[in-house]
C-alpha cells in the first residue's frame, strides 16, 4: 500500500517514505506519515490556498472511505475534500494574529460511518513574512539632559518592537537611526540609546534650551526593502550654575531715621542671574565699610532681594552718615564653571536723618534691695535718662501707677530717686515692678519708661507659731515621761541660714508640772506627760503654754497652747470615754454650729416681738378720738383751707409783708421760736375756736414748738381731693372693705389680700 503526500512534514520524512515504499509499510502499522504543514500567511490568491493531501492507506480508491477533519478553525478556516483528503485554507490567514493551529483527521466508512483509522492530531503552521513595521513603545518620549554636558553623556533610551517572526529571517531585526537631531545628538544603532554629540561649549541653556530628535527604526536590518517606524523625543537642556549674579548698579543711596529700631528695613538691593531654580539663590554680605557694625544685609528667599537692615541703634547727632561695600554670590556654586575671579561688589551708602527721639535711659532696667522695716520716705534707688539729641531737653520722671496701683513708691521728678510712700511687708510682696517714665518738658509727647525691680530684703519680725491647732489626749493612767504630742512651728519670716526653732515650756505652768517639753532639736518637740495619773473627774481639760523662739536677730518668740483632754483609756492606751466637750471626733454638731442655731433663734425672736409690737401699735386708738379732743403736743384745726377756690382762709400777705404783721403784735408776749399769724391766718369772724387755739399754743410756754405736729379735721369746702385725713377713719375699729383694691390690677388684688390677712389675724 502507497502513501502519497504532496506537502509532507518540514523535514521532508513524507517524500522519503514515499520513495521508500514498501519498507516503510513493514516498518508502521498505521498509514499516516505527517504531524505538521507549512501554509504561507497574508496569501492573496482568489481560490482556497492549497495545504496538503491527507490519504490513509484504508483508501482503496472505491469511494467507501471519507475523510473527516475536527479542531481549530476545521469546516471555517481549513477544509477536506471528504472524498480524496484534500486540505485547505478558506481565507487570508495572519501569522501574527495566531501563529499555528492544531486540528485532528480520520477517515469512516462512507455508508456505515464507522471509523477506519484512530483519530490523528496535527499542526498547521504559518510561514512569517515581512508584513509589520517597528513601532516605538511611545509616539513622544521627553528626555532631559543638563547643559555642557560632555560629549556622548547618555540623554535616554528609545525601544521599538516588530511583530514579525523573529526566527523566521531578518523581518523583526531592528536598526535605530537618527533622522532629525544632528548635530547635537546621536543614538546607537542596536541599543537605541540616545547620546549626546557636541561638546560642553555647544550646549548652553542660556542660548538654547529645547531640542526636538526623531528616531527611526527598521527592520530586516536595516536593508533595502525593510518597514520603517519613528518617533519623536524632546530633550530639554536642564541648567547648572554656570553663569554668576551681577547687581543692577554699582552706587545705591538709601535714607534712615535714627529713630528705627533693630530689624528695621533699610532699603532692598537687585542682582540678576541668567540661571534659573535653585541656581538663582543669592547670599549677600558686607564685606567692608564704616557702617559694618551698624547694618547688616540678608536675602529676601522670595525675591532673591538683598535687605539692608538696621543692626544698632542709629544716633544722628554722633554720625550722620555710613558707607558699605555689599558682595553677592550664589548659595550653591558649580565650581566646574564658575570662575575663581571677584565676586560682584556694589557700594551702598546710607544718610541718617535726624529726628526728635525719646528720652534714653542709662541701663536697660534697674535693680535695688530694701529692706521691710525701712522708714517711709527712704530713697530706695534712682533712674537717670537724658534727651539724646542736640538740644538736650530737661527730662521729668512719673511713676506709672499701673505697675504701682498700691502707691507704694514715688520718684523726685527732677532727678530720678525712687523713694517709699508707704511700709513695705516682706511677707506680703517680696518683690515689686514698678515703671518710671522719663518725659521731655518741651515736649511731653517724647516719653520712655524703664523697668525697676525692686527686692524686700527679710527682717526677723514674725514670731513663729504652731504649725497647726493641735489637740490631743492623756490616758488617767499612763507613765511619766509618757510623748502624748509633737509638735512643730512654722514662721513667715525667711532666714538666709534657715530657721532654728526652740520650744519650751512656759514659764507660769513649770510649778505644775503636769506636763513637760522636750525639744528635738529638729525644729520640732514633744510633749511629755509629768506624772503617772490624771483624774477626769478632777480636771477634764488642761491647757498647756508651750514658748517657740527662734535664733534670728531680733530674737521673736510667741506662745501656743496645747489642748489636752483626759480620758478613760483601755490596757492598750486607745481612748473610751472623755468629757462630752472633749469627744471632738464624736459624731454631732460642732460648738461653732450650735451656737450659728443659737444666732439665729435669737434673732428670729427678735423678729417675732418686733413685728408684734408694730401690729399692736396699729390697732392702738388713733391719736385724736374725737374733733375735740387735743392733748398737749397735738393741736387741732378744724380748718385746713379751702382749697383751690377758697381765697379768704389764708392770708398771703403775712408771708409777703412779714414786718408788718411783726410790728402788729410787738405788744402783745409772743414765744421766740414762733411767728403768731393768727389774725392773718384764721378771720376770727370765721372760725373764732381754731384762733383761740392758736393763741392758746403760741403763748403757752409749755406748748411745744411750732414745727410740731398739728392736725387739720377740716379742710374747708371746693376742695376736689376731698378730706386727706385719717383721723376720722381711724377712729373706728370697724372691719374695713378692701376689695376695691381688686379692681386697680393683680398688683393691687395681692395687696387687699394682705391687709385682709392681717386683720383676721388680729
Amino acid at each position: 500500500m502507497i502513501l502519497t503526500v504532496v506537502q509532507g512534514a518540514v523535514n521532508g520524512e513524507g517524500i522519503e517514505a514515499a520513495i521508500r515504499g514498501e519498507k516503510l509499510l513493514k516498518r508502521v502499522r498505521r498509514g499516516w506519515m505527517w504531524n505538521q504543514f507549512f501554509l504561507q500567511e497574508e496569501y492573496t490568491g482568489s481560490d482556497y490556498q492549497y495545504i496538503g493531501k491527507l490519504q490513509s492507506d484504508q483508501d482503496h480508491g472505491d469511494g467507501s472511505v471519507k475523510y473527516v477533519l475536527s479542531g481549530e478553525g476545521a469546516g471555517t478556516i481549513f477544509v477536506i475534500d471528504e472524498n480524496n483528503g484534500d486540505l485547505h485554507a478558506t481565507r487570508r490567514l495572519d501569522r501574527e494574529e495566531k501563529a499555528f493551529y492544531v486540528l485532528k483527521a480520520t477517515v469512516v466508512n462512507k455508508w456505515t460511518g464507522q471509523k477506519l483509522e484512530p483519530e490523528t492530531e496535527f499542526i498547521i503552521k504559518l510561514h512569517d513574512i515581512n508584513d509589520n513595521e517597528p513601532k516605538f513603545s511611545k509616539e513622544v518620549y521627553t528626555a532631559s539632559v543638563p547643559e555642557r554636558s560632555d560629549i556622548g553623556t547618555s540623554v535616554t533610551q528609545v525601544t521599538a518592537t516588530d511583530a514579525d517572526d523573529t526566527m523566521y529571517g531578518n523581518s523583526a531585526k531592528l536598526v535605530y537611526s537618527i533622522s532629525q537631531g544632528h548635530p547635537y545628538f546621536s543614538v546607537e544603532p542596536n541599543t537605541g540609546v540616545i547620546r549626546t554629540a557636541l561638546g560642553p561649549g555647544d550646549m548652553d541653556r542660556e542660548q538654547r534650551e529645547h531640542y526636538q530628535v526623531v528616531i527611526e527604526a527598521k527592520d530586516m536590518g536595516g536593508q533595502r526593502g525593510g518597514l520603517t517606524g519613528s518617533t519623536v523625543v524632546k530633550i530639554t537642556l536642564t541648567d547648572v550654575n554656570d553663569n554668576p549674579p551681577h547687581f543692577t548698579q554699582s552706587i545705591y543711596q538709601f535714607r534712615v531715621p535714627e529713630s528705627s529700631t533693630s530689624g528695621s528695613v533699610v532699603g532692598r538691593i537687585q542682582a540678576t542671574d541668567k540661571d534659573i531654580g535653585k541656581n538663582t539663590e543669592m547670599d549677600f554680605t558686607i564685606i567692608s565699610g564704616d557702617g559694618m557694625e551698624m547694618f547688616d544685609i540678608s536675602t529676601d528667599k522670595e525675591t532673591q532681594e538683598g535687605l539692608v537692615t538696621v543692626r544698632k541703634p542709629l544716633d544722628y547727632e554722633k554720625k550722620p552718615s555710613y558707607t558699605i561695600e555689599i558682595q553677592v554670590q550664589n548659595t550653591q556654586e558649580y565650581v566646574r564653571f564658575v570662575s575663581s575671579g571677584p565676586k560682584d561688589v556694589a557700594t551702598v551708602r546710607l544718610a541718617v536723618d535726624d529726628v526728635d527721639e525719646p528720652p534714653v535711659f542709662k541701663k536697660a532696667s534697674y535693680l535695688y534691695e530694701v529692706k521691710e522695716d525701712v522708714a517711709v520716705g527712704t530713697v530706695v534707688g534712682s533712674v537717670s535718662a537724658m534727651d539724646p539729641d542736640r538740644a538736650r531737653s530737661i527730662v521729668n520722671y512719673s511713676i506709672d501707677r499701673r505697675t504701682d496701683r498700691g502707691h507704694l513708691f514715688n520718684v523726685y521728678p527732677m532727678n530720678g530717686s525712687v523713694f517709699l510712700l508707704k511700709s513695705l511687708d516682706r511677707e506680703t510682696t517680696a518683690w515689686h515692678n514698678i515703671s518710671v517714665v522719663a518725659t521731655e518738658l518741651n515736649n511731653p509727647r517724647q516719653s520712655s519708661s524703664v523697668s525697676v525691680y525692686i527686692r524686700v530684703l527679710d527682717i526677723n519680725d514674725n514670731a513663729p507659731m504652731f504649725a497647726t491647732v493641735y489637740e490631743t489626749f492623756v490616758c488617767e493612767k499612763t507613765k511619766a515621761g509618757q510623748r502624748i504630742q509633737t509638735v512643730s512651728a512654722v514662721d513667715a519670716d525667711e532666714p538666709s541660714s534657715g530657721h532654728k526653732f526652740a520650744f519650751s515650756l512656759a514659764p507660769e505652768e513649770t510649778h505644775h508640772r503636769n506636763f513637760s517639753v522636750r525639744d528635738n532639736g529638729d525644729n520640732t518637740a514633744g510633749i511629755l506627760t509629768g506624772r503617772a495619773t490624771y483624774s477626769r473627774l478632777h480636771k477634764s481639760v488642761y491647757l498647756v503654754p508651750v514658748v517657740i523662739t527662734d535664733d534670728d536677730y531680733p530674737m521673736q518668740s510667741s506662745t501656743g497652747t496645747l489642748t489636752v483632754r483626759v480620758c478613760t483609756c483601755d490596757h492598750e492606751g486607745n481612748m473610751e470615754l472623755c468629757k462630752p466637750e472633749a469627744l471632738s471626733s464624736s459624731p454631732g454638731l460642732s460648738t461653732g454650729a450650735l451656737v450659728a442655731i443659737l444666732l439665729c433663734a435669737i434673732i428670729l425672736l427678735l423678729v417675732v416681738v418686733l413685728f408684734t409690737a408694730l401690729r399692736h401699735q396699729r390697732k392702738q386708738e388713733p391719736l385724736i378720738n374725737s374733733k375735740e379732743d387735743v392733748r398737749d403736743n397735738v393741736v387741732s384745726y378744724n380748718d385746713e383751707g379751702g382749697g383751690e377756690e377758697d381765697t379768704q382762709a389764708f392770708d398771703i400777705g403775712a408771708l409777703r409783708h412779714p414786718a408788718a404783721a411783726a410790728a402788729s403784735d410787738e405788744g402783745a408776749k409772743q414765744r421766740r421760736d414762733i411767728i403768731p399769724t393768727d389774725t392773718l391766718l384764721y378771720p376770727t369772724t370765721r372760725h373764732p375756736f381754731i384762733n383761740q387755739r392758736v393763741m392758746e399754743n403760741d403763748y403757752s410756754p409749755t406748748a411745744p414748738p411750732y414745727d410740731s405736729l398739728a392736725t387739720y379735721a377740716y379742710e374747708g369746702v371746693g376742695s376736689v381731693a376731698e378730706s386727706l385725713s385719717s383721723l376720722g377713719s381711724a377712729s373706728s375699729e370697724a372691719e374695713q372693705d378692701y376689695n376695691y383694691l381688686s379692681d386697680w390690677g393683680p398688683r393691687f388684688r395681692k395687696l387687699a389680700d394682705l391687709y385682709e390677712a392681717e386683720d383676721s389675724d388680729f
